[in-house]
């Protein structure tokens, strides 16, 4: 079975192809249907092609190994990857909203078949963003989850549009400008979602810990190993894809070098075969109850 971030990749590649083929039909339909909110659904995954590129080579080059240069491993590049897409998501939300309301006052009615493009749009991205949720949990790619975001947003987006055309469709007098404030809230739905992913990745870059359930699971781990007298402090900070951790440990302080530098070697790698999200570990020897 392929690992988590050739996966990651190769979602990442079905997400570009499916982002050209839904903003050339939205776009073109929409243009042809008379449909604001349809041709900014559009545009909208216009940027999903764009955002997926970059996902798709943030992917690539954290995958590298380490180097002489990158010791840790070139992992940081994906999480500024994510915030690239969350920037790209605020500029291209505020040009949508904007477009939209200059257009409000030409007040006209948008043509049925413009419900199409958005259903089946609604169905896949439904489907592809589930993937990249999963994928982006397994793998730990920040650019990968900011992207699974993105379709949650795509699949309200689409909705948001769909319920636009149907009022401007049937209620053409009364609901006239419907469209066109469809456009308007797609644009704001990007631009929340992209401060949402700014934010995260934001917490990445400042070296904000796991959750308390995580730091637990790498206590559990190394507690379980014979010879542990305790675990004193214990750091864990994203570099990329997984999490480098730091633990001080408490032995017998009888103990030789060799033995205790045995037992570090031991929870070292205890933590990394238990904890598939743990790309290495620091151990840091103390005797046990000495002050």
């Amino acid at each position: 079975m392929p690992s988590p971030e050739r996966l990651a990749r190769r979602v990442a590649i079905a997400s570009i192809l499916l982002s050209a083929i839904l903003a050339s039909v939205k776009i073109s339909v929409g243009m042809a249907a008379g449909s604001v909110a349809l041709v900014s659904d559009g545009f909208e995954s216009a940027t999903d092609f764009f955002t997926s590129g970059l996902v798709l080579v943030g992917l690539w080059i954290a995958s590298k190994p380490p180097d002489k240069e990158h010791p840790y491993g070139h992992g940081r590049f994906e999480i500024l990857v994510g915030l690239a897409i969350g920037v790209v998501l605020i500029v291209t939300g505020t040009a949508i909203s904007l477009r939209a309301l200059e257009e409000r006052y030409l007040r006209h009615r948008p043509e049925f078949f413009a419900i199409w493009p958005l259903l089946g749009s609604i169905a896949a991205k439904a489907a592809l963003g589930t993937t990249k949720f999963r994928l982006g949990q397994r793998s730990g790619s920040s650019g990968l989850a900011a992207d699974a975001w993105n379709d949650a947003m795509d699949v309200l987006s689409g909705f948001v549009a769909l319920a636009a055309i149907l009022l401007s469709f049937f209620w053409p007098f009364e609901m006239a400008a419907a469209d066109h404030y469809g456009g308007f809230i797609i644009g704001l739905i990007v631009i929340f979602m992209g401060f949402r992913v700014v934010r995260e990745t934001v917490l990445h870059l400042m070296d904000t810990m796991p959750d308390e359930k995580q730091m637990a699971q790498i206590r559990d781990a190394g507690m379980r190993v014979e010879g542990v007298r305790g675990i004193e402090k214990c750091f864990a900070r994203k570099t990329g894809l997984r999490y480098h951790v730091d633990l001080h440990l408490e032995v017998d302080p009888e103990m030789t070098v060799r033995e205790s530098h045995d037992i570090a070697s031991a929870v070292k790698n205890r933590i990394k075969s238990d904890i598939d999200w743990v790309e290495d570990v620091l151990v840091h020897v103390e005797p046990f109850g000495v002050l």
